[in-house]
């Protein structure tokens, strides 16, 4: 190994699972996005309203499939090398997500 490079060394395995668990509740939180978009999409075709909200839940699904893969590696590539743990702007993608759910909801109800 070259001087400079960063050493890897096997992190503790409790958070190891533990950041295995989070990336799990992403998938999971993707999976319940992807059934929330299905439904919507399928069941409620009444107007453009619906397929907006149907695009936008799956369009969180993917965001939070996709990143809570890549924060799963962030964090554990920080773990193997000593590193602080990265920050990152997932929760707030999914917030966004699904606050804009909620809003188009909330103004489709009033109409």
């Amino acid at each position: 190994m070259a001087d400079g490079e960063p050493v890897e060394h096997e992190p503790d395995v409790r958070f190891t699972l533990a950041n295995e668990r989070t990336f799990l509740a992403y998938e999971r939180t993707a999976v319940g996005l992807l059934v929330a978009a299905t439904a919507v999409l399928h069941l409620l075709t009444e107007d453009g309203a619906d397929t907006a909200l149907g695009v936008v839940l799956l369009a969180t699904a993917v965001v939070a499939a996709l990143g809570g893969w890549w924060q799963y590696r962030r964090v554990d590539r920080a773990m193997r090398l000593g590193h602080p743990l990265p920050t990152h702007r997932l929760p707030f993608l999914l917030v966004l997500g699904i606050v804009t759910c909620v809003l188009a909801v909330g103004f489709s109800a009033i109409r």
